[in-house]
């Protein structure tokens, strides 16, 4: 029985990057002999074990096939002939196929270290053709080692599965484990642009590659494209260091914008409700969690008020704090306005402006939950007054309290 440290370990190890996770190959064993080794079985699919001490994985050596489309038709065999060379003979990426003996030496069959040195994303075989989550998985690389370039042979694979419908067989929980993921690395515009370059995100978020090529007033937006915008927003998400919710709703944020009628460009009138609404509609396409989707519709109805609201009296800043439910849930309200400051700076040339309206809104809801609404209340009661009428009550102290603070 021999071990082996495989994968993500090795590669980032030799970037020089913190090790997140060990994963571990045994090569020259079967199922009886990891359990009888005191290893604790957690595989479904294939033969997966426990280390009873430190709980990390190893898995025995294997090989695979294809047997129908999609993620999960494979068939695996995994017994004490099958070499280390034929288990990362199956794996996606060079630089993810290297493996480490027990004495530090490494076994590098398919060029791994020279792709890392050379900043370069790989595949090992014509294998990476039968299984579809491998496009999402070299995107999320792309995304996390940005300097790394996808490899000409590759990105022609990935357009051959894209055009073959491999994409198609993709089941939705997949898709978005790893968007999401990859939403959330260094430079996530990356991802976007290798999906966008394959031809993966016309099938995976149609709503998404129609922003490419559609025009914005070069007044606001310098860089013009909506496209590019899109993907100088989810740069700045990551540069404030935001989370996924915020992130996820910059994603959508201008999804109405490529449903803008020809003739009513580069303006983009009422394109926040379009927004709005494909944004749910991705949202329930890929099943995304709650808090993202429920943001990322606001983030779409409401983000050009956000920008706008230095300019807005007390009564209509008040509205937009209804409209949030700002006073239920101010959690959520802070995300929104962080991801219209992310929206703001994601244009060219104005990466490092001030965003004043964050604030401004900030003070406005603080002001406004200053009111005591038990208070108000009983006067209202006293007066007589029901129902719609003390919600009115309500709304004019939490405006004098904001009209106070204009004044102030």
């Amino acid at each position: 029985m021999e071990r082996y440290l495989v994968g993500g370990a090795v590669r980032d190890a030799l970037l020089g990057l913190p090790v997140q996770d060990r994963d571990w190959v045994v090569v020259g064993a079967d199922p009886a002999a990891m359990q009888a080794a005191g290893f604790i079985s957690v595989g479904r699919d294939f033969p997966v074990f426990l280390h009873p001490q430190t709980q990390e994985e190893y898995a025995l050596a294997r090989t695979e096939r294809k047997t129908a489309p999609g993620y999960h038709g494979f068939a695996f065999q995994a017994s004490p002939e099958v070499t280390l060379e034929q288990d990362l003979a199956r794996r996606d990426l060079t630089i993810n196929a290297m493996a480490q003996d027990e004495s530090g030496a490494i076994i590098d069959p398919y060029g791994g270290r020279r792709d890392l040195e050379q900043r370069v994303l790989r595949h090992v075989s014509e294998a990476f053709a039968e299984d579809p989550v491998r496009i999402l998985r070299l995107a999320r690389f792309a995304a996390r080692f940005a300097d790394f370039s996808v490899a000409p042979e590759t990105l022609a694979l990935m357009r051959r599965m894209v055009e073959a419908g491999e994409i198609n067989a993709l089941v939705v929980e997949r898709v978005w484990q790893e968007l999401s993921r990859g939403l959330m690395e260094h430079k996530p515009s990356r991802m976007f642009e290798v999906l966008r370059d394959c031809g993966a995100l016309a099938r995976l978020a149609p709503e998404l590659d129609k922003l490419w090529g559609v025009p914005q007033p070069p007044a606001h937006h310098p860089e013009v494209d909506t496209g590019l915008h899109l993907l100088m927003v989810l740069d700045q998400c990551a540069t404030q260091r935001a989370p996924l919710p915020v992130r996820y709703a910059c994603l959508c944020h201008d999804l109405g914008k490529g449903e803008t009628p020809a003739d009513m460009l580069p303006r983009h009138i009422a394109h926040e409700g379009r927004s709005a609404r494909l944004a749910r509609r991705l949202s329930e396409r890929w099943r995304v969690p709650t808090d993202c989707r429920e943001l990322a519709e606001l983030v779409a109805r409401e983000h050009t008020h956000v920008h706008q609201c230095l300019s807005f009296g007390a009564e209509a800043r008040l509205r937009l704090l209804d409209r949030c439910d700002a006073w239920r849930r101010p959690e959520r309200f802070e995300l929104l306005l962080w991801a219209c400051e992310c929206d703001a700076r994601g244009r060219l040339g104005l990466e490092q402006r001030d965003y004043p309206q964050r604030e401004r809104l900030r003070r406005d809801l603080q002001a406004a939950s200053t009111v005591d609404l038990a208070a108000v209340s009983a006067a209202a009661l006293a007066e007589g007054k029901q129902g719609p009428e003390i919600g009115k009550a309500v709304q004019r102290a939490r405006l004098r309290a904001l009209q106070a603070l204009d004044d102030a």
